[in-house]
């Protein structure tokens, strides 16, 4: 019904079953953020690809996490990541906050993440710390044994993006653009032109960037027409979710990956 709808007036119904769905910090509307619970949900659920956070341990190691400190979703320490070492964040909690369930459950490194993906989907990597991270990255996708089309990095952080492309030019990787609404002009800034000029500079694949009501099939097609692929988050409306799907986009991040990936009848 919902295909017929959209088919009947006049948008591209193809569309609608080629937007890739990324689970955002995994299964996170059902289980705690980027903990392998997440992770494992969302591929269960049938979702395209997950998407995680990554710092740098005090000691080099590359863990799953996405706030600068483990207060929110580590047990309360309002310790930053990068003072801490593996074995120190090994003994937290990331899964209390969510549900008792989940109680005891660690924060994972990039290592063990990595295992997880099945074959045809992939792991979008949000680097959240600077550059000195990538030579780890790199030893760790090397390690991890993956398919190179199986893992991609996205970082709001242009100079990560730029070095990682640099180092491992075969990964594809999304600049993260975080476009804000003017109350003045009522336009998103900084504007499309913009940004597509940067994600060139930096020889990024493509753009990642936060859904409003401005990216149509226009905003779609500029994008396209410069080479660059386009994705967008978060988004666990459903109508959101169809709008944007039929406009072209090539992929939606959400929380709630069955639950979109239904509504847009993929």
């Amino acid at each position: 019904m919902v295909i017929a709808m959209i088919a009947s007036s006049g948008l591209n119904t193809k569309s609608l079953h080629a937007a890739e769905i990324v689970a955002h910090r995994g299964a996170s509307h059902d289980a705690p953020e980027n903990t392998l619970a997440s992770v494992n949900l969302a591929w269960e659920k049938n979702t395209d690809a997950v998407e995680i956070d990554i710092y740098l341990s005090k000691d080099n190691q590359i863990v799953a996490f996405h706030d600068k400190t483990t207060k929110r979703t580590g047990g309360g320490q309002d310790i930053p990541i990068v003072e801490q070492t593996l074995a120190e964040l090994k003994k937290l909690d990331a899964g209390s906050w969510k549900s008792p369930k989940y109680k005891g459950e660690p924060i994972p490194t990039l290592l063990e993440v990595l295992p997880t993906i099945p074959e045809g989907k992939r792991l979008f990597i949000e680097v959240k710390c600077g550059p000195e991270i990538v030579p780890f990255l790199q030893a760790d996708l090397a390690k991890g044994g993956k398919a190179t089309e199986q893992t991609c990095v996205i970082s709001f952080n242009s100079d990560v993006c730029r070095e990682v492309k640099q180092t491992m030019p075969e990964l594809k990787v999304y600049w993260l653009a975080g476009q804000r609404k003017d109350k003045e002009t009522g336009n998103w800034e900084p504007a499309l032109n913009e940004l597509i000029a940067k994600a060139q500079s930096i020889h990024a694949d493509g753009l990642d960037v936060r859904a409003h009501e401005d990216l149509d099939a226009n905003y779609v097609s500029q994008v396209k027409a410069a080479g660059l692929g386009l994705y967008c988050y978060t988004v666990n409306n459903p109508t959101e979710a169809k709008r944007l799907a039929a406009a072209g986009i090539d992929g939606i991040t959400t929380d709630r990956p069955a639950f979109i990936r239904k509504a847009i009848g993929k």
